[in-house]
């Protein structure tokens, strides 16, 4: 399974009379354990903390907004577990100018994920 999300750069335009149709390269974000550590960084930074505990998640997550706690379900597998975080990211009161340039790239990443799935 991937992620794909739409980047900046256009591959190719083929022009036409009328309508313009444009292909943009789709970047692919693997299910990979590396991907949750990734994703996990720009909450750490963003001072949340992640806890994967036991309960009756209808969504499979729950969010603490004032202790800056966020619950997934232990049960979740890899996959489930990166896209309940994209789906969180959003949501949640993150100052972009706080993180590092590096972890910053990681959030657009997320932000533009959730975008094209939503």
């Amino acid at each position: 399974m991937f992620f794909a999300h739409a980047v900046d750069k256009i591959e190719r335009a083929d022009w036409h009379e009328g309508p313009v149709f444009v292909t943009f390269t789709v970047e692919m974000m693997k299910y990979t354990q590396t991907t949750l550590d990734k994703i996990e960084r720009v909450l750490d930074e963003a001072e949340y903390i992640v806890r994967y505990e036991r309960g009756n998640f209808q969504s499979g997550y729950c969010i603490l907004e004032q202790k800056k706690v966020v619950v997934l379900n232990k049960f979740l597998q890899l996959e489930g577990r990166i896209n309940t975080l994209v789906d969180i990211i959003p949501q949640l009161k993150i100052t972009p100018e706080n993180l590092t340039p590096e972890v910053r790239k990681i959030y657009e990443e997320v932000l533009t994920m959730h975008h094209s799935v939503a």
